[in-house]
């Protein structure tokens, strides 16, 4: 075969070779990336039963604290009833004359609005007609009732004189089933009773109706004020899994806790200790701080749920209400917005393809680790970024979906390779050096396919070495001593095979067949030149170490021997071949025929010889002159028509 051709179809096995592997990378990513929905399912599956709740609400109130903090609400100033208020005061509930004397103090600076955080719905006397009397002459006070009964209260009723002036506020507030309150419930509506509500709304609408602005409903049923559209919690908004979505409720975006709010004590107003026009044209809030009050509740600047100390006073929670509405209506401070399910869903099935491509791509190798933890704080970053932006987007499933689906995937890949390389090694180890055998394994993405070595085309070094009169050896040999005896000889043939980096593929009675450049093809021309270098070096290695054995035999009176040797360069197959019970590594093709023919060829022709070694013509142009030959002729080999040249490599 001429070297033009041999290289032509070179470039054509290249070619097929890419194509086939763009095709087998394709195939393998299938092979591992169907687990990325499998485990998008398990996850919103799991998400679904509310397993997951705890760590979303747990997400946003670590989100909530770490953004930075904003200014206090200049519109808004709370008053305190705190311990030394009480102290002072030496009662409880405070008396109508004191409370009454307070609002007229307030009222006095013509604030925009007054909520009153303190149930009212019994006289406390002293003082009873002179709240009265406030009451009905301040239009812009709301006092509180609590609307519905719960677990922890009953329902409570307002003032009736307020009440009969429409300036009452539900104080009720919607907690968590952990205890924290991160919703505003800012409308509910009682059975056969009209809709109440919040008393942050209601004193924020006041406020809204003097710079021009009332409420509107949109076209979806929303309400719009402003510049703001408040969008209604539903049951499965964000974190939440079928949470109570009656009446109006929000996401609450906390300004902050009370340390951020405008506050002065009860005990300075009515000791006249005000700032002139600290309450003008503000809501002023006037509820209880004190412990004892046990007006107090978790929210998310609560870090720790075991400290009674760390809670927010409800009144705190009032004046968030009306500072998010008042905010979002007239400056746009944004809300909290989530996606839809969908839109979620597809979130988790984005970052469980990302942990499966990168289980894929760097499985079994302490990369993945690294690469799940940068995607993971990734996800993290972009999912914080987007709450500064106003959307709670999911951080947990999508997390759990990308490192679950990177470890899996990198377990199943672990789980395969095992097998892969269990198979491997049971075709190969027996017949290459460690060397090849590692090279193999890393290149097992271009061998294996369906758990089986497939057939390759590739060019190739056979050589065939077989005992000269070994039949006649044999029959004067006891069975036992003949295997011991071949068995040195093979052992050390093959040894020369694997320092020459070729692969034994099989043993046929005396006879040894080793191939160089199998089974990872060769793609380039040094490379084949190489192999058929390696092949023509082993056999004249294994004549010389024949030399040594007989040598060695001579001194056991055993029998001394002389060898033939065939090797042919040119295009072969190889590949897996057997059954699924057993199964062997394997070269076929037409070289293998005549390298196979080369080493009976003439069985008289230098039989004085020790070690006779004749190579095809191609072989003869891949070592270049590398080592002495002599022409031998152009002739016919057995079970062929086409004469071909062949050559003797000299073993001096």
């Amino acid at each position: 075969m001429k070297y033009g051709v041999m290289k032509q179809k070179q470039t054509v096995f290249r070619l097929h070779t890419s194509i086939g592997r763009f095709s087998e990378q394709w195939l393998k990513a299938l092979r591992y990336l169907w687990l990325s929905p499998v485990l998008t399912v398990s996850v919103i599956a799991l998400q679904s039963t509310g397993f997951l709740q705890l760590l979303d609400w747990a997400t946003l109130d670590q989100f909530i604290r770490w953004r930075p903090l904003e200014s206090p609400d200049p519109r808004i100033v709370i008053v305190t009833i705190d311990e030394p208020d009480l102290k002072k005061l030496g009662q409880w509930p405070i008396p109508d004359a004191i409370l009454a004397k307070l609002i007229e103090k307030i009222k006095a600076q013509k604030p925009m609005a007054i909520g009153l955080d303190i149930y009212r719905n019994l006289p406390v006397q002293p003082g009873h007609q002179d709240l009265l009397k406030v009451f009905k002459t301040t239009p812009n006070l709301i006092g509180v009732e609590k609307v519905v009964e719960d677990q922890n209260r009953a329902s409570i009723e307002p003032p009736p004189i307020l009440k009969d002036q429409d300036q009452v506020g539900a104080a009720d507030l919607v907690l968590d089933a952990d205890g924290k309150i991160r919703r505003a419930l800012l409308s509910i509506k009682p059975p056969d009773h009209p809709t109440v509500l919040n008393l942050g709304v209601k004193v924020a609408l006041i406020y809204l109706e003097a710079q021009g602005i009332t409420p509107e409903m949109t076209a979806n049923q929303q309400v719009k004020l402003g510049k703001a559209e408040f969008t209604r919690f539903t049951e499965n908004d964000g974190g939440y899994v079928r949470a109570d979505d009656n009446g109006y409720q929000i996401l609450l975006n906390y300004r902050g806790s009370q340390n951020d709010f405008l506050k002065i004590s009860m005990t300075q107003v009515l000791s006249n200790e005000t700032p002139p026009d600290f309450f003008k044209d503000k809501i002023v809030l006037i509820g209880p701080f004190a412990q004892s009050l046990n007006d107090l509740f978790f929210t998310p600047y609560t870090s720790n749920l075991f400290s009674i100390n760390d809670r927010t006073p409800g009144v705190i929670i009032h004046a968030n209400i009306a500072s998010q509405i008042i905010s979002s209506a007239l400056d746009e401070r944004t809300l909290i917005y989530v996606w839809s399910d969908r839109m979620e869903w597809f979130w988790v099935f984005v970052w469980s393809t990302v942990g499966s491509s990168l289980g894929w791509v760097y499985g079994g190798t302490r990369w993945t680790v690294y690469l799940l933890i940068l995607a993971s704080g990734s996800l993290i970053i972009i999912s914080y970024g987007a709450f500064l932006s106003g959307w709670w987007l999911p951080l947990v499933s999508p997390l759990l979906a990308l490192v679950s689906s990177g470890m899996v995937v990198t377990a199943y890949i672990a789980n395969v390779e095992r097998q892969d390389r269990k198979m491997v090694m049971t075709l190969f180890q027996r017949y290459v050096n460690p060397k090849i055998a590692e090279t193999i394994w890393q290149n097992r993405e271009d061998l294996l396919q369906k758990g089986q070595i497939m057939g390759q085309k590739m060019i190739a070094t056979v050589l065939f070495t077989d005992i000269k009169g070994f039949s006649s050896i044999a029959e004067r040999m006891e069975p036992s001593t003949l295997m011991t005896w071949l068995n040195e000889y093979m052992n050390a043939m093959a040894n020369i095979v694997f320092e020459h980096d070729g692969v034994v593929d099989k043993f046929m009675g005396d006879a040894v067949m080793a191939v160089f450049g199998v089974p990872i093809p060769r793609n380039s021309p040094q490379e084949i030149a190489k192999d058929a270098t390696a092949a023509v070096s082993c056999a004249l290695a294994m004549g010389e170490k024949l030399r040594s054995l007989n040598q060695q035999w001579q001194q056991q009176n055993q029998p001394m021997i002389s060898m033939r040797i065939g090797i042919a360069t040119g295009i072969v197959v190889t590949g897996s071949l057997g059954s699924s019970q057993r199964m062997e590594y394997t070269t076929l093709g037409d070289s293998v025929n005549i390298a196979a023919r080369l080493e009976s060829y003439d069985k008289s022709f230098y039989s004085e010889g020790l070690c006779r070694i004749l190579i095809n013509e191609e072989t003869h142009k891949q070592i270049n002159d590398k080592f002495p030959t002599r022409y031998v002729g152009r002739v016919q080999l057995y079970g062929r028509q086409q004469l071909i040249n062949i050559y003797q490599a000299i073993n001096d």
